[in-house]
């Protein structure tokens, strides 16, 4: 009788566990596939009210003549004819793909380094840090009067301390604005890209290091075996938020020289904002718009095609 008790138990015991292991595993693919989708729509539903209504509205407008006043009317490519046969506009492109180029090259390999240095735990380097995050404080309207003053010719800092060098009309001449502008834009913009470094830097594992330093490896081979491999995804994200961003160049440009002398400085975001509120051409204002998202956007997905971030994975130790 005994027996036969416990055999029963036995059978019983499995199916009263199965539909525990049923739910464990529906448990399991719950957690698996994630949140519910439904939590996308307030994000998806403000994006499309604030950026893609407005695209839309933008794309729109580039077929119409409007002066910004009256009433739009349809005038079908003429705006776009207009835009693409004006050498103003072809001129404000190629001078906003060299200042993306320019301001690249002038911020990448100076945010990395200046990021890496302030890695360090060191008391002196956490003070240089202090210092060179200050121009993260200041709005760019404040940057933009504040090297306005300085570089000033008659009243700037090479007037006050003698410097003939620094007396030269560097916003005001033709060969001198544009490089001028590119100084100032990467000296407003590296210590945000130095921040980014710097955390990327802070989360190598020490390990690594101390491996490599067993091995003899010094300082330089560490920063190219090491540190700039671990940085890959990074300089990814730095390097997509400095050429896109390029593209989007306007306040500290306009007070610095509002396009000037001549058409020198004149990007694209500039010449969209002079033909629209300037010139009160709203159809053509709206075509340099559309051509500077349809350029962001190439050169976004580009970025990220080419450098594989569309599939990112941790590089942390253990990961």
């Amino acid at each position: 009788m005994m027996s036969t008790a416990a055999h029963r138990d036995e059978q019983q015991a499995p199916a009263a566990a199965a539909p525990d292991r049923r739910s464990a595993r529906s448990s399991g693919r719950r957690r698996a596939a994630g949140p519910s989708d439904l939590l996308l729509l307030p994000a998806l539903a403000f994006f499309g009210v604030f950026a893609v209504v407005p695209l839309i509205g933008v794309v729109v407008l580039s077929f119409t003549e409007w002066d910004g006043l009256g009433t739009p009317s349809f005038a079908g490519l003429d705006a776009w004819t207009a835009v693409l046969s004006d050498p103003v506009t072809w001129n404000a492109i190629k001078l906003t793909f060299l200042l993306t180029i320019v301001t690249y090259l002038v911020q990448f390999p100076l945010s990395l380094l200046l990021g890496t240095f302030m890695a360090g735990h060191q008391k002196y380097r956490e003070l240089l840090s202090v210092l060179y995050f200050l121009p993260l404080l200041f709005s760019a309207a404040a940057i933009g009067i504040a090297f306005k003053a300085l570089l000033d010719p008659n009243f700037g800092v090479g007037r006050a301390l003698q410097l003939p060098f620094l007396q030269q009309n560097f916003l005001g001449d033709p060969k001198l604005a544009f490089w001028t502008v590119v100084l100032v834009i990467s000296w407003s913009f590296v210590p945000f890209h130095s921040l980014l470094y710097q955390a990327g830097v802070r989360q190598i594992p020490a390990t690594m290091y101390e491996a490599a330093t067993l091995d003899g490896a010094g300082r330089i081979r560490q920063f190219f075996a090491i540190t700039l491999p671990q940085l890959k995804y990074t300089i990814v994200t730095s390097s997509t938020l400095m050429i896109v961003g390029s593209l989007t160049y306007f306040d500290l440009v306009f007070i610095l020289t509002a396009g000037g002398p001549g058409n020198a400085t004149r990007i694209l975001p500039l010449d969209m904002y002079l033909s629209g509120f300037r010139s009160n051409q709203m159809g053509q204002a709206s075509v340099i718009a559309v051509i500077l998202v349809v350029v962001g956007l190439t050169v976004s997905l580009a970025l990220n095609r080419l450098s594989g971030a569309d599939s990112m994975e941790s590089q942390m130790e253990g990961a």
